[in-house]
């Protein structure tokens, strides 16, 4: 398979888009860790993946330098190495811009780029230390969105943090590319997820979301985890 040997580790990939990807990945032959806030739903994720494949939960805030820190170091020593990071973990929050509270808005951006940003980082240590050792260079994945450039009027931290991820992601891989680690990032539109699926199932806001979708439809997290798992592998 296209991932055999190869250890991934997908931030909020207990639910939604995370999920989804974890378990392609894992389908294409790597060993997942899940990594989320979510003690519950990442047991269940990984009981779900371990039918098929190898995979592993490590409670982690990405916002925390710390947690980062444990899990990625926890990672390596249960499989070895890591060589795939989904950084995937996000927030929403939604409030009119005159309303907006400033705790509100550093909590999304703590989640959404400060999280990107210190997971990368460790991640892309860990990369450059292997590859000393004679391993593979890795890749890397940024969740970012449409919202990176399409702005939706009351999701204020929420898409001044995907912007800053598409930017994150161009400094990331113009900084990293002389080690042969390849970053991108991937930019879904509206994904039903169950946070979308609770806002969908109202007439109104399903025919609002429909009319900025050029398909008229909602997309599938299977759908986001198969540009995932391209981006990922050698084929890229």
């Amino acid at each position: 398979m296209a991932l055999d040997g190869k250890v991934a580790i997908v931030t909020g990939g207990a639910r939604g888009i995370g999920l989804a990807s974890a378990q392609r990945l894992s389908l294409d032959g790597a060993m997942v860790v899940i990594a989320d806030i979510d003690e519950d739903a990442g047991a269940h994720a990984v009981e779900a993946i371990s039918k098929t494949g190898e995979a592993g939960f490590f409670r982690c805030d990405v916002g925390e330098r710390l947690d980062v820190s444990n899990m990625v170091r926890g990672a390596v020593e249960r499989f070895g190495a890591v060589d795939i990071l989904i950084n995937n973990a996000g927030i929403v929050h939604a409030a009119d811009f005159l309303d907006l509270a400033e705790d509100d808005f550093d909590r999304v951006l703590k989640v959404n780029l400060k999280g990107s940003f210190i997971t990368g980082q460790m991640v892309a240590r860990q990369m450059v230390e292997q590859i000393t050792e004679g391993r593979e260079p890795g890749t890397i994945v940024n969740m970012s969105s449409i919202n990176a450039v399409v702005a939706i009027a009351n999701h204020i931290p929420y898409s001044v943090s995907k912007g800053g991820v598409r930017q994150l992601t161009n400094v990331m891989a113009l900084a990293l590319a002389p080690h042969g680690i390849r970053v991108n990032a991937v930019g879904p539109g509206s994904i039903m997820t169950d946070l979308l699926r609770s806002v969908a199932d109202d007439e109104e806001a399903r025919n609002k979301i429909l009319s900025r979708t050029p398909l008229l439809r909602i997309g599938e997290p299977d759908e986001v985890a198969s540009i995932v798992a391209f981006l990922v592998s050698s084929d890229a």
